[in-house]
């Protein structure tokens, strides 16, 4: 968390509602101007405890895409972020109109209803409201058959707005507003049989979905929507300053970083594969976990990093071989298991340590320059296909005017190892350079899903 970052609620973890004890300090009916807000030293802005706005990570960190972006803005405005949590999209509009913040950034779409009420800056996120039922349950596979399942969404939000104009011409449509929780309950109440339907923003289902696969969309029931930060009406300079920091170089670098670190690596969906992730989570993982905890422990990883990892090499077999020879739950070849001193590939105690330590042996060896997560995601890459074959992928970044440190640059660079026209002037030549991205992706994507899982 930065130095300048400023908690003024202790949050609760992600999908978990939060207390609102200390607003009263920061209640005001002032709109504040950017200068007001810089001799101030803190920007107050609004958000919600939910994966895609705000949440504080098993270190106790702040995390999420919003979160991220407004901690970069507030550095940029060279104040302290100070962040006010609220329960519901209510909630939040409610505290933005009596002055407890300066803005909210809560993952608020756009609506013609709100624009007569707020302030809106640029878009931050383009969404699409999607119809979301369960699999093997009541669905509605057209508009004009919402009628016919248990429909709940949150009070007050877009979807609502969305929904009353469908019924303009559907006019049996009905549906519960939920004045008490947000989206992603809703989600768990769908998942859990207790509804039928709801709907959700797009970005919302992607990334709750892995959790709980039994979601299905149904349909898409609007069309591209903007999501954007919240202000006061008055708050003319806040909303200038905000959109002239988003088109900034800066503040196209922050957006495309924190898309790259939530949303870039979330496949599109596969219903099944993460259907058998969250049922060897329950099954096969708890056997294992205390070794994934020693092994990251004594090379400084993240244990659920070298678990995700472990169920992309074997889905947690420990049995596992491939056609090439490869074996064990970490699938090390003899070579590499006899350099890391395994005497047998089939046990996890010997197996798992060792690909510990091969993972760490390879992020050693990139440059210690290179920022955290992007060295360790360099390191799953190398494990992968090589390090001679990623120093031929940084040796051709550079060429190309890609920053070789970044693994948002090199994720684009490794594909071009299998093109003629680049590996035949590299010194190890041609590589399947494809393979060591979507190694990295779906690692990533497994890692969050456990974590979420756990959570």
């Amino acid at each position: 968390m930065s130095k300048k970052t400023t908690l003024c609620i202790l949050a609760c973890l992600a999908l978990i509602g939060c207390g609102k004890d200390s607003t009263s300090a920061l209640t005001t009916t002032e709109i504040r101007s950017v200068s007001d807000i810089q001799a101030s030293g803190e920007l107050r802005v609004l958000m919600r405890n939910a994966p895609t706005i705000y949440y504080l990570d098993k270190d106790s960190h702040a995390a999420g895409p919003e979160y991220q972006m407004a901690e970069a803005f507030a550095e940029h405005l060279g104040v302290k972020l100070v962040v006010v949590l609220e329960e519901t999209i209510t909630d939040t509009l409610t505290a933005l109109k009596a002055g407890k913040a300066d803005m909210a950034a809560s993952g608020l779409t756009v609506t013609s209803q709100r624009e007569a009420q707020f302030l809106f800056s640029k878009q931050i996120e383009s969404v699409t409201e999607q119809l979301v039922c369960r699999r093997g349950g009541n669905v509605a596979k057209s508009l004009d058959q919402l009628h016919k399942v248990s429909l709940e969404v949150v009070a007050g939000s877009s979807y609502e707005e969305t929904l009353q104009t469908l019924k303009l011409n559907n006019p049996q449509l009905s549906w519960k507003s939920n004045t008490q929780t947000g989206t992603e309950a809703l989600l768990q109440k769908v998942w859990d049989s207790k509804i039928d339907c709801t709907i959700a923003d797009s970005n919302i289902v992607d990334v709750n979905r892995r959790f709980m696969p039994e979601l299905v969309v149904m349909l898409d029931v609007s069309q591209a929507k903007s999501q954007a930060w919240m202000m006061p009406k008055g708050s003319s300079s806040l909303k200038s300053a905000v959109n002239t920091w988003l088109n900034s170089d800066t503040g196209k670098a922050t957006a495309q970083l924190v898309h790259d670190r939530y949303y870039s690596y979330i496949e599109k969906f596969d219903f099944v594969d993460i259907r058998t992730l969250v049922k060897r989570i329950e099954d096969r993982l708890p056997k294992y976990e205390s070794i994934f905890a020693n092994a990251a422990k004594q090379h400084n990883l993240d244990e659920t990093l070298i678990a995700a990892q472990a169920y992309q090499e074997s889905h947690w077999d420990a049995q596992a071989k491939s056609p090439t020879g490869v074996r064990g739950i970490m699938m090390l070849t003899q070579n590499t298991a006899k350099s890391l001193g395994v005497k047998d590939r089939l046990n996890p105690k010997e197996a798992i340590p060792a690909g510990a330590l091969y993972l760490h042996k390879m992020r050693e060896r990139f440059d210690d320059t290179i920022p955290e997560p992007d060295r360790t995601y360099m390191a799953l890459a190398a494990y992968n296909i090589g390090r001679a074959h990623m120093h031929d992928a940084q040796t051709l970044a550079r060429k190309l005017g890609k920053d070789p440190a970044r693994w948002s640059d090199m994720r684009e660079v490794l594909p071009l190892l299998s093109d003629k026209r680049y590996y035949k002037d590299l010194k190890y030549g041609y590589a399947r350079g494809l393979e060591p991205v979507r190694y990295v992706q779906r690692i990533r994507n497994y890692e969050d899903i456990i974590k979420g899982y756990d959570e």
